[in-house]
C-alpha cells in the first residue's frame, strides 16, 4: 500500500497539468464566482450606467440630477458625448438609442411639468418619470427606480413640504400666522438638507418603466443568449479535441512527416486543417441554433445575415485557437489538461456561464480579453438588438484579428515538427 501511494505521489509531482487541474482550476473558479456573487469591499454591485434626459429644466429636476450624480451605484450620463464633458444634452430619442444599442441599460426621462406639479401636489404629483429599460439587464431598472425615490425625498424635501402645505390649504383652509412663521423657519433648513430625512414610506414621484426592446420576441432573444454562450464554450472544447486528433495523433503515427514530404509544406497543412476545423465549427453552431429554433422558438430565420457573419468569424477564431493550443502541447493528455483550464476560465470571464452585467466594471473589462465575450456580444447584437450587419464590425474585427494572431502563432510553433 505504501509503495502504491509513493508511485501515485511521484506521478502527480511529475504531471504539471494534473497538478493544475487538481489545485489551480478550483481556485480560479472559486475566485471568479466569489468576486461576482460574493462582492468585494464595501461596494459589491457594479455601477450602473444611466442616461438622464431633463425635459423639465426645473429646480426639482436639477436637484434630482445632482443627487443622482452623487450616487456611488450610478454612472450618470447627461450629454450625447460619452465623456459627459462636451456635446449637446441628451433628448429622449437619443437616450432611447443608447439603450437599444446597449451603451446603457437604462435611461431616465424627467418629463416637462414635473417640477411645477410637484410643488403644487407634493408626493406622487405630476407626470410620471419614464425609465427606458433594456430587459436583458433585469437588475438595473429596479435599482434605478428605487434610487429615484430616494433622491427625490432627500434632494427636495422643502418642495415636498410646500406641495403638502398647498394641498392642506386647499382642503382645510389657510394656515394661522404662527403656523406660517414655523413653516418659514423650517423651509430653509429642509432646503439645506439639515432635516432631509423624508417621510417614511412616502413615494416622491411616479416612475413608469418602458421596455424599449418590446417590439422584439423577448423569450426567443433570451434563448439566443444561452444558445450562444453554451455553443461557444462547447465549440472550443470540440475544436481543441479535433485539433489534437488531426495534429498530435498524426505526429505520433508518422502521418504528418509523410505530409511534409509533399508540396503542401507546413503552412499548407495548417491552413487545410484549420479550414476543416472552421467548417466543423460552423456546422456545430448551425445545429445548436437550429435546435433552439425548433425546440424553443429562437427567431433564427429572421436574423440569418448577422447569424451567418458571426458564425463564420466565431468558428474561424475558435479553430485558430485550437490549432495554436495543439502546436503548444506535447501530447493529447497535456493538450486536454491545459485547454480545459483555459476554456473554462475564458467561459466564466467571457459570459458563457453567467451574464457579464453581474460582474464588476473591472471584471467586465477583464472579460474583454477573452474570445467568448466578443463572440457573445456579436450574437446578442444580432438576436437581441436587431443590429444590422455593418454594426457588427467591432466584434468581427476583433475575432478576425484573433484568428490571424492564433494562426501565426501556430505556424511559428509548428516549426519544431519541420526540424525533426
Amino acid at each position: 500500500m505504501g509503495t502504491l501511494l509513493r508511485i501515485g505521489w511521484t506521478n502527480l509531482k511529475r504531471d504539471r497539468v494534473a497538478q493544475a487541474l487538481t489545485f489551480l482550476l478550483p481556485i480560479i473558479f472559486f475566485s471568479i464566482f466569489a468576486t461576482v456573487f460574493g462582492g468585494q469591499g464595501q461596494n459589491p454591485t457594479p455601477r450602473i450606467r444611466a442616461a438622464v434626459v431633463d425635459e423639465d429644466g426645473s429646480e426639482l429636476s436639477q436637484r434630482m440630477i445632482a443627487a443622482l450624480q452623487k450616487e456611488t451605484a450610478l454612472r450618470v450620463r447627461t450629454s450625447a458625448a460619452e465623456n459627459n464633458d462636451s456635446g449637446p444634452p441628451l433628448d429622449r430619442p437619443s437616450a432611447e438609442r443608447l439603450v437599444r444599442n446597449g451603451d446603457v441599460p437604462v435611461a431616465i426621462v424627467i418629463p416637462k411639468g414635473l417640477g411645477a406639479a410637484f410643488g403644487q401636489s407634493g408626493f406622487g404629483g405630476g407626470p410620471a418619470i419614464s425609465l427606458l429599460a433594456d430587459p436583458s439587464d433585469p437588475i438595473a431598472p429596479n435599482m434605478v427606480a428605487g434610487l429615484l425615490q430616494k433622491v427625490t425625498m432627500t434632494a427636495a424635501p422643502d418642495l415636498m413640504m410646500q406641495g403638502g402645505l398647498h394641498q392642506f390649504e386647499t382642503y382645510a383652509g389657510a394656515l394661522t400666522p404662527q403656523q406660517r412663521s414655523a413653516v418659514d423657519q423650517w423651509l430653509p433648513r429642509l432646503k439645506s438638507g439639515e432635516a432631509a430625512s423624508g417621510p417614511g414610506g412616502a413615494m416622491g414621484v411616479r416612475v413608469d418603466v418602458v421596455d424599449v426592446m418590446r417590439t422584439n420576441d423577448t423569450r426567443g432573444s433570451l434563448i439566443s443568449f444561452y444558445a450562444a454562450g453554451i455553443g461557444v464554450m462547447f465549440l472550443l472544447f470540440s475544436m481543441v479535441g479535433a485539433a489534437g486528433g488531426i495534429l498530435l495523433d498524426e505526429v505520433d503515427s508518422g502521418t504528418l512527416e509523410r505530409l511534409l514530404s509533399t508540396r503542401l509544406g507546413m503552412s499548407g497543412i495548417l491552413m487545410g486543417k484549420w479550414l476543416f476545423l472552421m467548417l466543423v465549427g460552423c456546422a456545430q453552431l448551425v445545429v445548436m441554433f437550429l435546435w433552439g429554433r425548433v425546440a424553443f422558438g429562437l427567431p433564427l430565420f429572421s436574423h440569418l445575415p448577422g447569424f451567418f457573419v458571426m458564425t463564420v468569424v466565431t468558428a474561424a477564431a475558435a479553430g485558430a485557437l485550437a490549432m495554436v493550443l495543439a502546436t503548444i502541447a506535447r501530447s493529447r493528455a497535456q493538450l486536454s489538461g491545459f485547454s480545459t483550464i483555459l476554456i473554462l476560465t475564458m467561459s466564466a470571464l467571457g459570459g458563457s456561464m453567467f451574464p457579464r452585467f453581474l460582474m464588476s466594471e473591472g471584471m467586465q473589462r477583464v472579460g474583454l480579453i477573452t474570445f467568448n465575450a466578443w463572440a457573445l456580444d456579436g450574437y446578442l447584437k444580432v438576436f437581441w438588438r436587431n443590429a444590422p450587419v455593418w454594426q457588427l464590425w467591432p466584434q468581427v474585427l476583433v475575432l478576425l484579428t484573433l484568428t490571424v494572431v492564433f494562426l501565426s502563432g501556430a505556424r511559428l510553433l509548428a516549426r519544431r515538427w519541420e526540424a525533426v
